[in-house]
C-alpha cells in the first residue's frame, strides 16, 4: 500500500464535509446518532473498545497500550485526533493507516447517508471510522475522545471493555467552561455502569468528581494512588495493583511525564478483561513505542540540515498550561544534563492561553521566535504571540516562518544549543511536513512518521 498523494481524492471529500455545519465544534450526540442509525449502527459491531478521555496524555497513553497489545500479538484498531501530517493518521486498521481508496469510499458513503443534514466534520468522520472498524477484524479498538467526553462524538459506545481518564486540567474553556470540576464532569461522561475505569494522576478536586460519578453509576474505578500505584525505579517504574506487580523499563518517549503515561497504559493492560497481555509484552511496548510530535527530537530532514552539527532540534505539540509545565520540567532536566542553552520557536491558536503555556518556560528559555501556525485561520499572529511571550517574561520577537525563526536563532544565539518548536499540534504537523516527514503504515510500536 503506497502513501496517499498530496492531492488524493479523500482531501476533496474532506473539504466538502467541512461545509456541512456552520461550526467546527458543536458538542452534541444527536447528529452522529442519526447518521449511525442511517448507516446500520456500525458502533454496535466493533471489537472490544478502550475509550480514553482527559486533557493531556491521551494519545501517548493509547500509543503505549497499542504497542503493548501488538507486542502480545493482537490486531489493534486506533482512532485519534487531530492528525499531524495526513488525515489518514486518525484511523489505523489493525495497526496500519487506512488506505486512501478505502477512506474515500467510506467518506462518500457517510456523505450520501447524511443527505446534506447539518453535522460537524468530526462527527461525520468519526462515523466513517466506525464503519471502517466494524468491517475490519481486530482484537481491540483504542478510541480517543476528540473534546470533552459526555457529548463527544465518540461517546456512543454503550458498553466499552474499559475506559481510561488521563490527567485533567483547564483547556477548551469556550466549550467545557472555566471550572476544573465542570471540566471533570464532562470528561467523566465516558464512564459507563459496570465498566472498569483506569484513572491517571489527578488533582484532588478532579478525583472527587470522578469518584462521585463512578459511585453514582456503578463504574468500578481503578485510581492511581488508591487501587493501583506507580513508583519510580531508576529510569523505569514499578507498577502494582491489588493482585499484580510489574517493572517497566525506561520509556522510549522523552520526558518524565511519559513514565506516568506508560504506567497508566500498563494498568489498563492489566485491567482489560478477555485479553491476555504478558509482562514481557507490556515492557516491550514501553521500550519500543513511537509517538511523533511529542517531545520528539528531529534527527534529520530539511530543517535539521540547516543546523550546525552540534545543535539539536526538538518538537512538541503541547498547548496548555499543563503541557508548559511538562516542557519546563524537561528543560530543567536538560539543563542539569549538559547545560546547553534552550531557545524556542513558538506558535499557537487563538483559542489557547499563550501566557499560561509559556510562563513555566520563562526561567529556562533564551531567545524566542514567534510564528504563525501555517494554514490555520485561527492562529495567533507572530506579533501577538511575541507580545504574549514577552508578557510571560521571555525575550521574544516575531518571525515570518519556522525556517526563518530557526535560522535567526542560529545566527544570533551562542551555540551549541537546543531549539524547541512548540505551542500547537497543528504547528508540529506543519514542521513534520516541512522537514520532509510523511505518515507511513507502521504501528505505534515501530515508527509513526518517516522521511
Amino acid at each position: 500500500m503506497g502513501r496517499p498523494a498530496p492531492d488524493a481524492g479523500s482531501d476533496l471529500i474532506l473539504e466538502r464535509l467541512k461545509t456541512l455545519h456552520p461550526k467546527i465544534i458543536d458538542l452534541s450526540l444527536g447528529r452522529i446518532e442519526r447518521l449511525l442509525a442511517a448507516l446500520g449502527h456500525p458502533e454496535r459491531n466493533l471489537p472490544p473498545v478502550v475509550h480514553a478521555a482527559g486533557t493531556n496524555g491521551k494519545g501517548s497513553t493509547l500509543a503505549f497500550l497499542q504497542a503493548m497489545l501488538e507486542a502480545a500479538g493482537y490486531r489493534v484498531h486506533v482512532y485519534v485526533s487531530p492528525h499531524l501530517v495526513r488525515f489518514h493518521e486518525r484511523i489505523r486498521l489493525a495497526g496500519a493507516l487506512i488506505p486512501e481508496d478505502r477512506l474515500s469510499a467510506l467518506l462518500e458513503e457517510c456523505e450520501i447517508a447524511n443527505a446534506g443534514a447539518p453535522i460537524t466534520f468530526f462527527e461525520i468522520t468519526t462515523a466513517a471510522a466506525f464503519l471502517a472498524f466494524a468491517r475490519t477484524p481486530a482484537d481491540a479498538l483504542l478510541l480517543e475522545t476528540g473534546l470533552g467526553g459526555r457529548l463527544d462524538a465518540t461517546n456512543v459506545i454503550d458498553r466499552p471493555a474499559l475506559t481510561i481518564i488521563t490527567p485533567i486540567s483547564p483547556d477548551h474553556h469556550q466549550y467545557l467552561g472555566d471550572s476544573l470540576e465542570g471540566i471533570a464532569v464532562e470528561k467523566a461522561g465516558i464512564l459507563k455502569p459496570g465498566v472498569p475505569a483506569v484513572i491517571g494522576r489527578q488533582k484532588d478536586a478532579v478525583l472527587d468528581v470522578l469518584s462521585a460519578r463512578g459511585r453514582e453509576i456503578g463504574a468500578p474505578l481503578l485510581r492511581l494512588g488508591h487501587e493501583w500505584r506507580a513508583d519510580a525505579v531508576g529510569a523505569g517504574a514499578r507498577v502494582s495493583g491489588a493482585d499484580w506487580s510489574l517493572d517497566l523499563p525506561a520509556a522510549a518517549l522523552a520526558g518524565a511525564h511519559q513514565a506516568d503515561n506508560a504506567a497508566l497504559a500498563a494498568a489498563a493492560a492489566k485491567s482489560l478483561d478477555g485479553v491476555a497481555i504478558g509482562d514481557a509484552a507490556i515492557a516491550a511496548g514501553v521500550r519500543n513505542v513511537d509517538w511523533p510530535g511529542r517531545l520528539q527530537r528531529l534527527a534529520d530532514g530539511l530543517l535539521v540540515d540547516g543546523l550546525p552539527r552540534d545543535w539539536q532540534l526538538w518538537l512538541d505539540g503541547g498547548h496548555n498550561a499543563a503541557a508548559g509545565a511538562v516542557l519546563a520540567a524537561q528543560a530543567g532536566a536538560w539543563s542539569r544534563q549538559d547545560g546547553r542553552p534552550l531557545h524556542l520557536v513558538f506558535g499557537m491558536l487563538n483559542s489557547k492561553a499563550p501566557g499560561d503555556f509559556l510562563a513555566p518556560l520563562a526561567r529556562y528559555a533564551g531567545a524566542v521566535r514567534a510564528v504563525a501556525v501555517p494554514g490555520e485561520p485561527a492562529t495567533l499572529t507572530p506579533e501577538y504571540a511575541a507580545e504574549a511571550a514577552r508578557a510571560a517574561g521571555l525575550d521574544a520577537r516575531p518571525a515570518e516562518s519556522v525556517r526563518a525563526a530557526v535560522q535567526d536563532i542560529v545566527r544570533t544565539a551562542p551555540g551549541p544549543a537546543r531549539v524547541l518548536i512548540c505551542g500547537s499540534l497543528y504547528l508540529a504537523g506543519s514542521v513534520l511536513r516541512e522537514n520532509g516527514c510523511l505518515p507511513n503504515e507502521n504501528p505505534a510500536g515501530a515508527a509513526g512518521l518517516s522521511r
